[in-house]
């Protein structure tokens, strides 16, 4: 089984896109369990749109690729590198009668429609002839119809008398896209075309060039869309669009592709969730795959996100904060925070008053600090100065003895404290928060609190 991811680098990966790669991936990667021999995906930039197609948008795909753990087994290739092959294949074409030049204009296909019905696909001038100028269109028989067969949507057939004959190359040589990736597909061997519906309506010009130059055609399978929460096509207004978006607001590329694989695809033998890429890989197959739109949900992601993020060691998660953070000693300040934390993104603003000092967050101060807020915080300062022991139990016990003989609810002791030292109304846990400062710099940030100024840090 050989596949290819076929992006074309014109701005960012994006989530449909992802998704793409993923499935191939995940086909490639699980070919022997499903009696495919081998498998191996390619990796083929298709970057013929010169004026957008950039150096940095090929790098930012590739970095996307990267983060999120799918390799690949061939490439990249560049479809631009290949214009000399396309044009040999081209000329064969014209050797053969397969493909002919016509210098028919905009205006001329008009105008053949009107004359001949809208329904009726376009024929050039110069069919039957051998102009040496003019764009270069292939041949569509007069009869027949050509048949997409697709693992995912069944059979699809495209009457030839609809079909215009299609531009395959400018008059300048340069082929188009259709073209050129029938040529890239056949050379590159490959067996299975996995990509999006919206590919649907190339895929019978792909099949011509492949059957006038007699080649196999692969096995097709053209997955749904994705559509947001509100059935709408994804965008931007739904939340991330991009996979450098998703890595940005510190999501798991783990998780990442666990949601990705659901999307579309039916897991055989119950309803989990949360499922290992090894587990995918040994599970996926094309015939899961519905007909029917998928909903990208940035909300249940961010749930599962948030399941993946409590299942890392302590020390692992460490580990990622600081690569996202660019900081370095977060390993207890990490561990206190991962039952609170739905991303990396938002660690920083629950724990940074650890490392950074004290926030400012005016509305918690107002609440929480009032004159009654201020006199209980006088009294957790005695009680923690007081404290036998600074560590975790020790505070604890410290504070809800001073709860208990207050009598009031748990978060008019807590809530003062956690303001006096974070400078907002959240934090990690209260206990492990202030142990974690130590005895020394949580009476600072509370005494500070009591004169009305925040802790410097």
């Amino acid at each position: 089984m050989r596949l290819r991811f076929a992006p074309s680098p014109t701005g960012a990966l994006h989530i449909g896109g992802a998704r793409t790669a993923l499935f191939n991936w995940l086909l490639a990667r699980g070919a022997a369990a499903l009696g495919e021999g081998e498998g191996t995906l390619v990796l083929r930039i298709e970057d013929t749109d010169r004026e957008r197609s950039t150096p940095e948008n090929v790098e930012q795909i590739l970095d996307a690729l990267r983060w999120l753990e799918l390799d690949w087994d061939e490439g990249p290739i560049f479809q631009s590198a290949r214009a000399e092959r396309h044009r040999e294949a081209l000329e064969d074409l014209l050797r053969s009668g397969h493909a002919y030049r016509s210098t028919a204009t905009a205006e001329d296909v008009k105008a053949y429609k009107q004359h001949h019905g809208a329904e009726r696909g376009f024929r050039g001038e110069g069919r039957a002839g051998n102009q040496e100028e003019g764009a270069v269109r292939l041949r569509v028989p007069e009869q027949g119809a050509t048949v997409v067969h697709d693992v995912i949507r069944g059979d699809t057939r495209f009457e030839h008398v609809h079909l215009d004959d299609p531009v395959i190359a400018r008059s300048d040589g340069s082929v188009l896209y259709n073209f050129a990736v029938a040529i890239d597909d056949l050379d590159a061997g490959i067996t299975h075309v996995v990509r999006g519906e919206d590919h649907l309506s190339n895929t019978p010009k792909q099949l011509l060039v492949l059957e006038a130059l007699g080649a196999p055609q692969p096995v097709y399978a053209h997955l749904p869309l994705l559509h947001g929460p509100d059935g709408r096509k994804l965008s931007k207004r739904h939340g991330a669009a991009s996979v450098q978006e998703l890595r940005e607001a510190g999501f798991l590329p783990e998780a990442v592709r666990n949601y990705l694989a659901l999307l579309g695809w039916g897991a055989d033998g119950g309803e989990a969730t949360v499922i290992s890429t090894q587990e995918l890989v040994e599970r996926f197959a094309l015939e899961r795959v519905s007909r029917n739109p998928a909903q990208f949900d940035e909300a249940k992601l961010l749930w599962l996100n948030g399941i993946y993020i409590r299942a890392l060691a302590p020390a692992e998660l460490a580990r990622r904060l600081e690569q996202f953070t660019g900081r370095e000693g977060l390993g207890e300040a990490a561990r206190i925070s991962q039952e609170k934390i739905q991303t990396l993104a938002d660690f920083w603003p629950l724990a940074g008053f650890l490392l950074d000092g004290v926030g400012e967050d005016h509305r918690a101060r107002a609440k929480w600090l009032d004159e009654r807020g201020r006199d209980t915080l006088a009294r957790t300062r005695a009680a923690l100065a007081e404290a036998e022991s600074f560590d975790e139990q020790g505070v604890q016990r410290a504070l809800e003895d001073l709860q208990e003989r207050l009598g009031g609810k748990p978060r008019e002791v807590y809530q003062p404290l956690r303001v006096a030292i974070a400078g907002t109304a959240i934090s990690p846990g209260i206990f492990e928060s202030v142990a974690l400062l130590g005895r020394e710099e949580t009476l600072r940030r509370i005494d500070a609190a009591l004169q009305g100024a925040p802790a410097a840090s």
